[in-house]
């Protein structure tokens, strides 16, 4: 049996090794950039809870398959991975990557080590497999540093397939629809020439954070191309364990009831708040993308998971590693047992996995980090940040955009069908003696009027990242993903009223304004999504307590930080009252018109 072989090869990086990890530990960029195949991953569940991930791919006539062994990593630090054939030219190969910070500097180095299985494995290492790799990686590593160091924008040499000769039209469409916000060319470009990995699932939150552009902007730019053709929409329905999107369907009408997650082993069920979201890719017209995984398991494929070890039963081990103060969740890869805990001490807690439980030992000293394994079997450990939610766009924030509701009025659930929203803001508003106004102007003035203040609503409802749900006599209901944006719609309409019966002098108006927040079913209406509950039912009896030129604000609203911090000072008073359909008086904040004292 011949012996494994093995080689180094160290790199030296004049940036730090936080700009440098990003790069080299992107496996499947670095994977696709280095031209290797994609390959299938089929996952067994084992009667422990456990799974088994088989890979499958070819190179040229040669089939290989092999088991892919789970990913270790700390963030910054190292990574490992690990793949044992049962078919192709090799028996095992291992990779390993470690960064060692020297000053504003590090170095790196990479290593690989390979077991021939049969003569032309032999043949290949004779050949100068290793040598000839490592070429390559050297060349590769060259592009990263000048990356790290800003000389250069993408990390590796990538050359794109011819781009789509429509591309320069529907940038243009796109432009002209009002919402390009002059970006219709940048996310074309992102199309036509970035890697296949930064097109499978494009995120516009992080497209928005990366491009320092405004979050509202960029999803209306997505949308909009949706619309236009340049990319498609995908409804992906996250494990809520691990993040991964387990389902994939085009249309809200298309969503299952639950879901079943094969690396985590559990079911799931739907929530428009943490586990159903909005991302994109190419339309297949436009550019065509391969099918299956350049890596399975890599660092960057899942950014937010900083440590990723798996330890035999009862072992212990200390790491070196750099842990930014924040939210936290500690798990394993297998189905068991999680802590979610907040962190801003100098030491972080030692992470350990019993048979039963996850526990927060004593604070490792600083820049370290404990993992242990209480318990019989093997597992993997799994420190993540909670901070995955800054690039989710959730299905409830996305669905309480005006524009996709303009954009995409089709994108409805099943009749009959449900989803529960973790928490929502509405607002209701109505014309105060709006009866008197249509016997004074006549209808027809009358229905005028209403139109354009349905117009200057909506402008405000969509400048605050809200969307009108629906329109019911003189009045609308509208939809907020956050309760600060709605307050600040409610304000801006009040306050901008004057401006709007300036131009109105013959038939001014008043508003009256009722606002709530709390959990909320979405559903099918009248072909359209809207919301059903009582939270729906306690902001529109709000507005109704509203005299005009005030506003109401129910009190679990009002006392939420940011929204008590921009009310602060206004001229306000407390009240209760018996509203119908709710048993108990309901305590609310009237926010006085801005003459009263």
């Amino acid at each position: 049996m011949a012996k494994p072989q093995s080689q180094s090869w160290t790199w030296e990086f004049d940036s730090p090794a936080e700009a440098v990890w990003p790069h080299l530990a992107d496996t499947a960029r670095f994977n696709e950039a280095a031209k290797l195949p994609v390959h299938d991953i089929e996952e067994r569940p084992r009667p422990d809870g456990s799974v088994r991930y088989l890979g499958r791919a070819k190179i040229g006539r040669v089939a290989l398959a092999w088991e892919e062994q789970p990913a270790n990593w700390i963030s910054n630090h190292w990574f490992e991975h690990r793949r044992c054939f049962s078919r192709g030219p090799f028996r095992f190969l291992r990779v390993r990557f470690r960064l060692d910070p020297d000053g504003g500097r590090c170095r790196g180095t990479y290593s690989v080590e390979v077991e021939p299985a049969n003569l032309l494995g032999r043949l290949l290492l004779a050949g100068g497999f290793l040598p000839k790799a490592g070429a390559g990686f050297t060349e590769m590593a060259a592009t990263v540093r000048a990356c790290a160091r800003g000389d250069r924008e993408t990390p590796f040499a990538f050359e794109p397939p011819p781009a789509s000769a429509r591309l320069p039209a529907l940038v243009e469409s796109i432009e002209q629809s009002g919402y390009g916000h002059g970006r219709a060319g940048r996310l074309a470009a992102l199309v036509a020439e970035a890697q296949d990995v930064d097109l499978t699932q494009i995120r516009p939150l992080r497209l928005a954070r990366l491009w320092k552009a405004s979050e509202r902007e960029v999803i209306e730019l997505c949308l909009q191309a949706t619309r236009a053709g340049l990319l498609e929409l995908r409804w992906d329905i996250l494990c809520p364990r691990c993040r991964i999107a387990k389902v994939v369907v085009g249309s809200l009408d298309r969503l299952p009831q639950d879901a079943h997650c094969s690396t985590c082993n559990i079911a799931y069920d739907r929530d428009f708040s943490r586990n159903v979201e909005l991302s994109f890719r190419p339309a297949p017209a436009i550019r065509s993308l391969g099918v299956g995984e350049y890596c399975l398991f890599g660092p960057m494929g899942t950014p937010h998971i900083v440590a990723h070890v798996t330890l035999d039963a009862g072992a212990s081990r200390d790491f070196p590693a750099t842990l930014e103060p924040g939210d936290y969740r500690l798990r394993t890869l297998e189905p068991g047992p999680e802590l979610d805990l907040a962190w801003s001490a100098d030491g972080f807690p030692a992470v350990i996995a019993e048979a039963d439980a996850m526990r927060a030992g004593q604070a490792a000293a600083p820049g370290r980090l404990v993992l242990a394994n209480r318990s019989d079997r093997r597992l993997t450990l799994v420190v993540e940040s909670r901070d995955w939610v800054r690039d989710a766009l959730t299905a409830d924030r996305v669905t309480a955009l005006q524009a996709f509701r303009d954009l995409f009025s089709d994108q409805v659930l099943r009749p009959g069908d449900e989803v529960s929203v973790r928490r929502v803001t509405l607002l209701f508003t109505d014309l105060e003696g709006s009866t008197a106004l249509y016997d004074r102007i006549g209808d027809a003035a009358a229905y005028r009027l209403v139109r354009d203040h349905f117009a200057f609503l909506a402008g405000i409802v969509r400048e605050h990242e809200g969307a009108v749900v629906k329109t019911i006599g003189d009045a609308i209901m509208a939809v907020f993903p956050e309760p600060l944006s709605a307050v600040e719609a409610a304000l801006a309409m009040r306050d901008r009223i004057g401006s709007f019966n300036a131009a109105h002098p013959d038939s001014p108006i008043a508003i009256k304004l009722g606002l709530h927040e709390g959990p909320s079913i979405a559903v099918t209406l009248n072909d359209r999504l809207d919301y059903f509950g009582s939270t729906v039912n306690l902001a529109a009896r709000l507005q109704n307590q509203s005299e005009g030129g005030d506003i109401v604000v129910s009190a679990t609203l009002a006392a939420q930080s940011a929204v008590s911090a921009r009310l602060a000072g206004r001229a306000s008073r407390q009240e209760t009252a018996h509203l119908k359909g709710f048993e108990e008086s309901i305590a609310f904040l009237r926010l006085l018109p801005e003459a009263a004292t």
